[in-house]
């Protein structure tokens, strides 16, 4: 950390931060190290390779026009969908990929039900089983918190 602020200083010594815009905030004075070189040299005020917040580090250079600014991009409601999809599809490519590497048989027993099945298939049905019961306890909870806020509606017109 030394070697970043430069000269021995650190910040535990009460030394003023610049915000983004690069001024002082009212109220704070300045310290005695501030506005001092790195030990390499370099601009008045930088300190090594900190990034320098001075208000004319943004600024182009005589005689060249600025940067045009990036059209600011709009998220649609095609390029969600768009992105779920491609999600989903790696994700279902992931899943097979999964079951045809786990292919032995094995023995599942449940309520009195026996059969041999494959790993792979066995995980996918517990997974999805999961998942269903998972989707059925938060649409149960949904369901009655919309009933609660109808409820509260129809007391609040009364």
């Amino acid at each position: 950390m030394l070697s970043i602020l430069g000269k021995g200083t650190s910040m535990s010594t009460g030394e003023y931060s610049p915000g983004p815009d690069g001024r002082r905030e009212p109220g704070t004075a300045a310290t005695p190290h501030e506005g001092t070189p790195a030990a390499g040299g370099g601009r008045a005020g930088s300190y090594g390779n900190a990034p320098s917040y001075s208000g004319t580090a943004g600024t182009p250079a005589a005689g060249t026009a600025p940067a045009p600014a990036a059209p600011e991009r709009k998220v649609t409601r095609t390029g969600v969908i768009w992105a779920a999809v491609v999600a989903a599809l790696v994700l279902l490519i992931l899943l097979i990929i999964f079951i045809l590497q786990n292919q032995e048989l094995v023995l599942v027993k449940f309520l009195g039900l026996e059969g041999a099945v494959p790993l792979g298939m066995a995980l996918f049905i517990a997974a999805v089983t999961g998942g269903v019961l998972v989707a059925a306890a938060g649409g149960a909870r949904i369901l009655q918190l919309r009933a609660n806020a109808h409820r509260a509606r129809v007391q609040q017109r009364r």
